[in-house]
């Protein structure tokens, strides 16, 4: 038989590491980037949560090593994106049942203008430029700060804004 049509099925689907160095792994590398997406880059992330956007990215990872074959079987990508699915699944749960979990993994709003007058630090703590603040606001329909009752940078990256009567 040809051996391009050869397959070592032992290979393809044999853990090529223990499995609980795969699942220690997986586990440390969800939980750095968590918080690197939690505390550093809030407000670049948009309308996709942080732990969703830590989940593709990581499972694309786990998941190309494991298509490729350099080094890893298919077992070993299995086991990884399982490992990173129940993380992001438990992390949800808990946030969803514990109030303090939910503080912990999802940022609060922050106040960025409060009664037409700019909150300088929060802006500032953000690295929001006031040309971006001021895109956001036109984007509202808003041309004038003193327009504006409340303007909160929101967990998901947004800036939601509440004009005065």
């Amino acid at each position: 038989m040809n051996s391009w049509l050869h397959v070592d099925w032992q290979a393809l689907f044999h853990l090529s590491a223990p499995a609980i160095e795969i699942i220690v792994r997986g586990t440390a590398v969800y939980w750095f980037l968590f918080f690197i997406f939690r505390f550093l880059i809030r407000r670049d992330v948009g309308n996709v949560g942080i732990a969703d956007i830590l989940l593709l990215v990581i499972v694309a990872d786990a998941s190309q090593n494991a298509m490729a074959g350099d080094t890893h079987s298919v077992s070993d990508g299995m086991l990884l994106v399982a490992t990173l699915i129940g993380w992001n699944m438990l992390l949800d749960w808990l946030s969803y049942r514990f109030i303090f979990v939910r503080k912990f993994a999802v940022p609060s709003s922050l106040c960025l203008i409060k009664n037409g007058a700019l909150i300088r630090r929060n802006l500032r703590r953000e690295l929001i430029s006031d040309d971006e603040l001021w895109a956001k606001l036109r984007e509202q329909g808003v041309a004038d700060l003193q327009e504006v009752k409340l303007a909160h940078l929101e967990p998901d990256g947004e800036i939601s804004i509440i004009k005065k009567e």
